[in-house]
């Protein structure tokens, strides 16, 4: 992305972040969730979000799918397109965790730095990374949307597993494998780990 244009410059918000959260009585976090597609990351930030919801907390969810077919719609698949789709992510991610919201971001997110640039955006222990951690050969047998076997197919082409790659964390906060756990106890895990946190 070019840089800022001359004369731009941030203004100074009277109402802090703190003073947000306070009103909402909740400590505002980024829970990031990465994984190949058809990991579960969706579904168990929708069920992650409702429970959350249920328990009297602000939150709003940032899926992947979601935001390509708005605030990302001109991007494209290729590394640079998607370099610039998680760092749209990631300042979306940072402004409502300012305004006070408990922030679920559910993408691919295929590049460790990526993700790395993510977490510097927020003040420490204000970013969790959560890596859904489902094998390659799950996801690719569950293909939700068909896209394993249309890749596999040659059709799409720079897909994340098959022809692009997809760096594991190495120190990712949590880990759930949608495999072996059921979606409730997935939820309860993730729950458990920010309200303890």
């Amino acid at each position: 992305m070019s840089a800022p244009m001359p004369g731009i410059r941030p203004y100074g918000l009277a109402l802090s972040s703190q003073a947000r959260a306070a009103l909402k009585s909740q400590r505002p976090r980024c829970l990031w969730l990465t994984g190949l597609s058809g990991a579960g990351k969706s579904t168990l930030a929708n069920a992650l979000e409702l429970q959350l919801n249920q328990r009297g907390l602000h939150t709003f969810i940032l899926d992947g799918d979601n935001l390509r077919g708005g605030l990302c719609s001109d991007l494209g698949m290729g590394a640079d397109c998607r370099r610039e789709n998680i760092r749209r992510m990631a300042e979306v991610a940072r402004l409502m965790v300012d305004a006070g919201l408990i922030v679920i971001v559910a993408a691919i997110s295929p590049f460790r730095a990526e993700r790395e640039a993510a977490r510097q955006l927020f003040a420490e222990d204000d970013f969790i990374e959560v890596y859904v951690s489902t094998s390659f050969a799950v996801c690719a047998q569950r293909d939700p949307k068909g896209l394993y076997q249309a890749a596999l197919q040659g059709r799409i082409k720079d897909f994340t597993g098959i022809d692009s790659p997809y760096e594991p964390p190495l120190s990712a906060e949590c880990e759930i494998d949608t495999q072996r756990l059921a979606l409730e106890d997935a939820c309860a895990r993730l729950s458990s780990f920010l309200l303890n946190k």
